[in-house]
């Protein structure tokens, strides 16, 4: 293999620049049409700047990429007991079926959810989750999904678990879109809307609110 010219190297240089400025805003992706959101590094982006951190990335062409996460020391004391007494979460033992395709977001749903005690069932894709479903309605308690994904959008799966189990409580979240709001969602008869990014309060009060209700 030649090695490349002076010229590439400055083109693909140029490109990975480029791409460097706009990692972290929402819907960015260099992937393929239908194959991401661009949510990913957008929702931990929010989450460290939130706590008064921030994200250093150095890359080098053919080397790899190093992502650098700085979050302030805590200049106070913290009595423990008032914290866990403050942040205590419901908890349960439901079976959910949790749907993402950011694989981060996926991810960050299931452990939470089990550790406040749930089941859960995590897919990256709607149709399989639309066929775990399908598969087994009576096993799950809840669906949380997000609403766009490739292949089909969280609005239409919520359509086709309607048609198997009318009802059938399903929390729909989303980053953006022009065509889903709360208010449309409700009359889909889908239970709770939330917007990302969702942190582990909301989740948790969300989904046993939905599950009581």
């Amino acid at each position: 293999m030649m090695p490349e010219s002076n010229w590439h190297v400055s083109i693909r240089q140029s490109i990975l620049d480029m791409t460097l400025d706009r990692i972290f805003e929402p819907f960015f992706t260099t992937k393929e049409v239908g194959k991401g959101t661009g949510m990913g590094l957008s929702v931990i982006h929010g989450i460290v700047r939130s706590c008064g951190g921030m994200i250093k990335v150095y890359t080098e062409i053919n080397k790899g990429s190093t992502f650098k996460v700085y979050i302030p020391l805590a200049t106070k004391k913290i009595d423990s007991q008032k914290v866990c007494k403050k942040e205590s979460l419901p908890t349960g033992n439901e079976h959910i079926l949790v749907v993402d395709d950011e694989e981060t977001i996926v991810n960050f749903q299931k452990n939470a959810l089990e550790h406040l005690g749930y089941k859960v069932t995590k897919t990256t894709n709607s149709l399989d989750a639309f066929k775990i479903f399908e598969d087994n309605p009576d096993g799950f308690d809840l669906i949380v999904t997000d609403q766009t994904m490739p292949n089909m959008p969280g609005s239409e799966l919520a359509k086709k678990v309607f048609e198997i189990k009318p009802n059938f409580p399903i929390i729909l979240c989303t980053g953006y879109s022009s065509l889903m709001s709360e208010k449309t969602a409700q009359e889909m008869g889908i239970k709770k809307f939330m917007m990302k990014p969702v942190d582990l309060k909301k989740l948790a009060n969300k989904v046993r609110a939905v599950l009581d209700s």
